[in-house]
């Protein structure tokens, strides 16, 4: 029986202060790609990075509807992204390198995934680690 590939159906979406800075900043120390990118100068009104088959949809921050409902960028508890990948130690390597504030320090967890927790420079909370939960295996 053919397997059916779906393309994914969530998209984590950030604000950023400086969305144009940050989209460089996330394709060096994790290694997205930029798949959309629109605005006018340092103003981003959407963009589009893609890791693997997965993405990410973010933009500038900024007092609209959208903006008052997610609130400000930082710290504010709540969120974090998960990010699944085959090899956590290059994963955080690269993050280090390119000047992630480590969380919590490369460990191997009872239920067999390496990981590790970091922040971007805006204070987002990213989780990478081997654990790799596909939607059509369940059981």
């Amino acid at each position: 029986m053919p397997t059916i590939t779906e393309a994914p159906r969530l998209y984590p979406a950030l604000r950023y202060e400086n969305a144009a800075k940050m989209i460089d900043w996330l394709c060096e120390a994790f290694g997205f790609s930029v798949r959309a990118r629109y605005g006018e100068g340092d103003v981003v009104h959407h963009a589009e990075l893609v890791f693997g088959s997965s993405m990410i949809m973010l933009g500038s921050a900024r007092d609209d509807d959208y903006g008052k409902m997610v609130g400000e960028p930082g710290t504010g508890g709540g969120k974090s992204i998960y990010v699944a990948v085959d090899d956590a130690d290059a994963a955080y390597a690269r993050a280090r390198k390119a000047g992630a504030t480590i969380v919590q320090e490369l460990t191997d967890r009872d239920y067999g995934s390496r990981e590790f927790i970091c922040r971007d420079p805006e204070g987002s909370v990213w989780s990478f680690g081997t654990y790799w939960p596909k939607a059509g295996d369940m059981g």
